[in-house]
């Protein structure tokens, strides 16, 4: 049975809790870190951990373990991650997994010099429809992809910004584009792979912080498609939606915080009726989530193979992000690869500074 321990005992350390829980004897969680002593004493009672410690350094000086399941704030992503990869001990990182495009490449290089590695959490990639949908594009089920959109219409009223990490650059890294539409345009990316370029706006419109509270792109896939991203706090009625427009059928989603087959539509163009056969082949009624993508990365590790999401994927949503602000922020149109150590984009995704910022 492999050991776990959970870092940040937070609203969602719950959701690891339960997927942990859920992996029966696969895997035990052994500990918990959080600054908060009583919060981690009380999350430790009500999952039945039997340890608790006060620092993740004590953790990994007292505890023999396979992998750490990093949930703190962003800003702390990356040392904690470190301080695992320097233990050889594997880490789970929620998202955002890092906070700039060099701290990914930071994290890259401490991997290949330890015998842990790095998967990120990216769960809605794992439900059941959307591992489907991957395999079903790769064998040309739905012809050539020609157009997607991807909206993540949330609400965040003013106090959700209360808690003093949010909404700043420094311990959040960015507004909804950095945590919230992160989701739904990794698994865009997922599908559609490698994107060619973005033009982008990013705007503060409502909401006193210094991230913007919206943003929009325009994307060219490097296979040609093109897409448009929303990311918004600002909408009432909430929704997660995706919309694939493929040669033999258009593929769409909508739901909020998960996903089962229920959720999904496919849409035949005329002449192939044969590609909902193919889809509505495999049912579901898993709803996508943490459990599944801890399966998927138990696996891995007993195949002794690299756990998904890999760094490697990461980068490549954290370079999609990192060039939507850069877009944004400068007003031009910004390539895959454009964002080296020498742009001011590379190190945060602040970059030149928001548009607004001498507005507060």
């Amino acid at each position: 049975m492999r050991r776990a321990a959970i870092v940040g005992t937070g609203g969602i350390a719950s959701a690891h809790a339960e997927a942990l829980r859920a992996a029966g004897d696969r895997v035990e969680l052994v500990a918990v870190v959080d600054v908060d002593a009583e919060r981690a004493s009380a999350f430790a009672e009500e999952w039945g951990v039997p340890r608790v410690h006060p620092t993740s350094t004590a953790l990994l000086d007292a505890e023999a373990l396979d992998v750490v399941h990093v949930c703190t704030p962003p800003r702390h992503h990356v040392p904690l991650a470190l301080e695992c990869l320097a233990a050889d001990v594997h880490v789970l990182v929620e998202k955002p997994p890092a906070m700039s495009l060099s701290e990914i490449d930071v994290l890259i290089a401490a991997e290949r010099a330890s015998a842990g590695r790095v998967a990120t959490v990216f769960q809605h990639r794992f439900g059941p429809a959307a591992v489907r949908l991957r395999r079903l594009v790769s064998e040309g089920a739905f012809g050539r992809s020609f157009v997607a959109k991807c909206d993540t219409l949330w609400y965040r009223g003013d106090a959700y910004f209360d808690v003093p990490w949010r909404g700043t650059w420094d311990s959040e890294g960015g507004g909804p584009t950095m945590g919230h539409g992160i989701h739904q345009f990794d698994l865009l990316l997922s599908v559609l792979g490698p994107w060619r370029e973005i033009r982008a706006v990013a705007v503060r419109q409502a909401r006193d912080v210094q991230t913007e509270d919206v943003s929009m792109a325009l994307v060219t896939f490097a296979d040609g498609t093109v897409a448009s991203v929303v990311n918004s706090l600002l909408s009432p009625r909430e929704t997660s939606q995706l919309r694939f427009d493929f040669e033999h059928a258009t593929v769409e989603v909508e739901h909020l915080y998960g996903y089962t087959d229920a959720h999904w539509t496919v849409t035949p163009a005329p002449g192939h009726d044969d590609v909902v056969t193919r889809w509505r082949a495999e049912p579901s009624g898993i709803v996508s989530g943490h459990r599944w993508q801890l399966a998927a990365f138990l696996d891995a590790l007993d195949s002794g193979e690299t756990p998904p999401v890999t760094l490697a994927d990461t980068r490549q949503t954290t370079e999609f992000i990192a060039a939507l602000y850069a877009s944004a922020f400068t007003g031009t149109v910004v390539e895959a690869g454009q964002l080296g150590p020498d742009s001011p984009f590379y190190a945060t995704m602040e970059g030149i500074g928001a548009p607004w910022a001498n507005a507060r």
